[in-house]
């Protein structure tokens, strides 16, 4: 009840795997998550609605610096 579980950090394979934001020109609308390089394929993690989710998504995944926006 008083103390909070630390969530543990997810990982992924920046080999294989970039992190990026995508972007909808028309309503603005920003979803987090992860590009597989191979494929090109985007991997949907979270919906971004402000500046504390897209730190929640740093976190969790242990991403340092800014992270990319496609449009």
């Amino acid at each position: 009840m008083f103390f909070k579980r630390k969530q543990p950090t997810l990982s992924y394979d920046p080999a294989i795997r970039k992190p990026l934001i995508k972007a909808s020109i028309c309503n603005g609308e920003q979803v987090a998550g992860f590009k597989n390089l191979e494929t090109g394929a985007f991997e949907e993690i979270m919906l971004i609605r402000d500046a504390a989710d897209l730190n929640e998504f740093k976190r969790l995944y242990g991403i340092e610096g800014e992270v990319e926006k496609v449009y």
